[in-house]
């Protein structure tokens, strides 16, 4: 194996930089080519049916299945025009990736071979439901599931397929992807919203939801990739000391881009843009090996979408380089772990930020009703945004010093603290400043402009200007598993709001003055989760406690969160998720997470047994000759000349001894887990158990790494993956 490590830096070495998806001329001239856009739709279907698609995105109006037909002949036409020879309908499954079924357009009528797409195929598809993770929502015999066009986001070619954006339904109806509870989230954000803006704008008519996912990776060179079995199984290494050098120098981020990287870039950007996907930012991150990519801003369905397609370009390009993209959060133990900061925002129809404070007393209002609302709804249902974080793999990052911690909190910056301060005045002067004067209460403050206050890095939900951004989105996860519980506790939030504002402007209160009131309560009422320190700090951990924060300690435990009356409340009476669909989805967090870590625990039983031990005793073996060797020449001088080989040797040896039963253990105690019948007692039992032993074998594994001589250790190390 040893050998297999040497071949494969030699491999790794001679990989160099390399363009394969060099496009002439300027992006703008490319940009989006393989999408049917709303330009596109305009050549290839009439105005009736391309104004169906529009209003379909723009309302969420169904559309009429009598245009269905003309709508696929067009996506048919315009997709075998540019090489497709197959349709797919993408999709969300509980799985966190994306799934597709190609169906090829070739049919046969009259033996005369023809392209066909009719409307009923574009409209439904039936994928089969039976594999994939449903919660118990179907029985494995009951195999039919349906995904159905979603025309909020465009079709596009992908490896000539046209690739059609859908939901994923069970035969009775059940939600059993990411996309559904998103959907209906959103609309639910839009009523609400809606119905607060028009207090202050009364010709708005819709809010929609935009979204920028920052995503983190890692890359690693193919050849040193598949020496690491951890890698290629775990998308982690289970084993690995840290190298002398890592990230303490600060000197990888936003460091010059090593030139095999900026080839890769370049060739992911130029097929995300040719996709539509408007990449703005590129730069190396903190840890060696990590990078980061971002988006300009856009509609929350498209952003996701697009994100997922993102994931699939980056790791399909990677290939032609000779390298691997790594989104687990935390595949190097030591260095920063990756995620996908979700920047959140509102906007109406009318093209006003909600988030976006203004410079007229009016505007700030309105901004600070909004604001108050988010922060609000966040409190609420603090556990429940921490609990939709919660995944095995992001665990190993949240909570870290490098990382937002495992606890809700929300920044603001030190200009909206002091108007907050000032609008929570003692009782007296805040009634005698609305009576008098409740706009100029607002006047007076300073500015509030974007960008007027530092950044906390600490913070998992911060305010950055004119946005939120939700940093605890793991860079593997599909951020909707995320949104949808940010939307429908905002929309809840915003409920509340309008209703507590038309309750007092029904007993003839002024309008502004009932604003202010109701922003002044929800302030009291939201004041557990706002925090302006260092949340990495162990005072704010017990504050945090003290406020009544849940901080997550045990991921199989916080993703009881969602069993919660509270949280069965939020869904259903936003009408985002059914009491069955979010039991199906707790079911399906647990039995992924259990499965996950048995992975984890069998192949790090086999690095280490197969690997790491055999290592240590063939260089023991080397010390234990040469100690004979010294003993035949030196006679007893040998003692004091083998002085540091002896004890190496019997460091080893007690390694390897410690490696050999604690390994035993971890079998035996996984065994003992998956005996148990009932699934959360099994997840909990992994995740104190199981891995409290797997971090004991990778302790004694670790020890070894530093002893046993550097050509024989069979596994590239961490210097190795990490530095290009």
């Amino acid at each position: 194996m040893a050998n297999f490590r040497e071949k494969a830096l030699q491999a790794a070495a001679a990989h160099e930089a390399k363009r394969y998806f060099e496009e002439a001329g300027p992006v703008s001239t490319y940009f989006g080519q393989n999408v049917f856009s709303p330009e596109v739709m305009r050549e290839y279907m009439s105005a009736q049916a391309y104004e169906a698609v529009l209003t379909a995105r723009k309302t969420g109006e169904k559309i009429d299945r009598s245009l269905a037909d003309e709508i696929a002949s067009g996506m048919k036409s315009w997709a075998t025009e540019r090489g497709a020879t197959h349709y797919t309908h993408l999709f969300q499954p509980l799985t966190g990736s994306t799934a597709e079924k190609h169906e090829a357009f070739l049919s046969l009528e009259d033996g005369a071979a023809m392209e066909n797409f009719k409307g009923n195929a574009l409209v439904q598809q039936e994928p089969d439901a039976s594999s994939f993770p449903n919660g118990g929502l179907r029985n494995t015999f009951e195999a039919r599931g349906y995904s159905a066009w979603d025309p909020h986001s465009p079709a596009f070619i992908l490896d000539e397929t046209l690739c059609i954006p859908s939901v994923f339904v069970s035969y009775t109806g059940e939600a059993l992807d990411m996309k559904v509870p998103n959907l209906r989230s959103i609309q639910a954000l839009d009523d609400a919203a809606t119905a607060v803006a028009r207090l202050f704008e009364p010709d708005v008519r819709h809010v929609r939801v935009n979204v920028g996912l920052e995503q983190e990776y890692f890359l690693v060179d193919e050849a040193l990739y598949n020496a690491r079995p951890d890698l290629q199984l775990c998308s982690r290494t289970v084993i690995g000391h840290t190298s002398a050098k890592d990230q303490q120098l600060s000197d990888h981020y936003f460091g010059a881009i090593p030139s095999r990287v900026a080839a890769f870039m370049k060739d992911f950007e130029t097929q995300a843009f040719k996709l539509g996907i408007p990449l703005q930012t590129r730069h190396n991150e903190v840890a060696p090996g990590q990078f980061e990519c971002a988006p300009v801003f856009s509609e929350i369905t498209t952003a996701i979408d697009q994100n997922m397609l993102l994931m699939i370009v980056m790791q399909k390009v990677a290939e032609k380089h000779h390298l691997k993209v790594i989104f687990h959060e935390k595949p190097f133990q030591g260095v920063n772990g990756s995620g996908k900061h979700c920047n959140w925002s509102m906007q109406t129809d009318t093209g006003v930020n909600l988030l976006s404070p203004g410079k007229t007393p009016e505007k700030n209002l309105r901004f600070l009703s909004f604001y108050v609302a988010v922060v609000k709804g966040v409190c609420r249902h603090q556990d429940l945004l921490m609990a939709s974080v919660c995944s095995l793999s992001n665990s190993y990052r949240l909570g870290g010093h490098e990382a937002p911690p495992a606890v809700m909190s929300v920044f603001s910056g030190s200009t909206l603290t002091h108007v907050f301060q000032s609008l929570l005045q003692p009782e007296g002067l805040a009634q005698e400043a609305a009576v008098k004067k409740s706009i100029d209460l607002i006047g007076s403050l300073p500015e509030i402009i974007p960008d007027n206050t530092d950044r906390n890095r600490t913070s998992p939900f911060a305010f950055t200007g004119n946005r939120f951004e939700f940093r605890a989105v793991g860079a593997s996860a599909n951020a909707a598993a995320s949104t949808y519980v940010l939307n429908a506790a905002v929309a809840e939030s915003l409920k509340d709001f309008q209703a507590r504002v038309e309750e007092k402007l029904a007993r003839g209160e002024a309008k502004d003055k009932a604003l202010l009131a109701v922003i002044r309560a929800f302030l009291e009422e939201a004041a557990p989760v706002m925090f302006e320190g260092n949340g990495y700090s162990q005072e704010w951990q017990r504050e945090a406690v003290r406020r009544g924060l849940s901080p997550v300690t045990n991921v199989p435990l916080a993703f009881q969160t969602f069993r919660k009356e509270k949280s069965v409340e939020l869904f259903s009476h936003t009408g985002v998720l059914t009491p069955s669909e979010i039991e199906a989805r707790v079911e399906v967090q647990e039995e992924t997470y259990v499965k996950k870590m048995q992975i984890e625990a069998r192949v790090l039983g086999d690095v280490c047994l197969n690997h790491v031990i055999p290592a240590a005793v063939t260089y023991q073996n080397v010390l234990i000759r040469n100690i004979q060797g010294s003993k035949e020449i030196f006679g007893e001088e040998y003692l004091h000349l083998c002085e540091a080989d002896i004890e190496t040797c019997r460091k080893i040896a007690g390694f390897i001894n410690a490696l050999s039963a604690d390994v035993k253990t971890l079998v035996e105690t996984r065994k003992k887990a998956n005996r148990m019948e009932n699934m959360p007692e099994r997840a909990y039992a992994y995740s104190t158990e199981v891995k409290t032993l797997m971090d004991k074998v990778r302790e004694s594994a670790d020890n070894l790494e530093m002893l046993v001589d550097d050509a024989l250790w069979p596994l590239p190390k961490y210097r190795e993956l990490l530095f290009f």
